[in-house]
């Protein structure tokens, strides 16, 4: 056995932890329909993960625990709020942002919000002349 020393432990709870966090946005993203009460159970299960963490380190605040809550928390916004959100969370990228306008298609958005919120996305994506 290896003593691995408590700094060094830290940073690698805190890379695995952040890795984890940002491979459950990306799975979230995935997903082709969702209800409301789907992404309830998703706001469970990451409660669920977050206290299960807590018993596992000593690493708080937990990195990158905002991006999962923030994403999750999107997809109960109103189409005008939307629109302002995707412009202000860079932090996510092109096919995070146009599932989320997808996943609410129908639910809660129409398809000409649709179209003005994946125009919003393509704004922000192309590159500044």
């Amino acid at each position: 056995r290896v003593r691995i020393p408590l700094p060094v432990s830290n940073i690698l709870w805190e890379h695995c932890i952040r890795l984890a966090n940002r491979t459950l946005v990306e799975g979230y993203a995935n997903v082709k329909k969702c209800s409301n009460e789907g992404r309830a159970l998703m706001q469970l299960d990451f409660q669920q993960f977050l206290m299960k963490l807590e018993k596992l380190t000593d690493i708080r605040p937990i990195p990158d625990k905002e991006f999962v809550e923030t994403y999750i928390k999107a997809y109960y916004l109103t189409e005008n709020d939307m629109e302002g959100w995707i412009k202000e969370h860079r932090e996510y990228s092109t096919k995070q942002l146009t599932n989320l306008v997808n996943v609410c298609l129908g639910s809660h958005i129409n398809k000409k919000a649709r179209q003005k919120l994946l125009a919003a996305i393509d704004d922000i994506d192309r590159p500044k002349r």
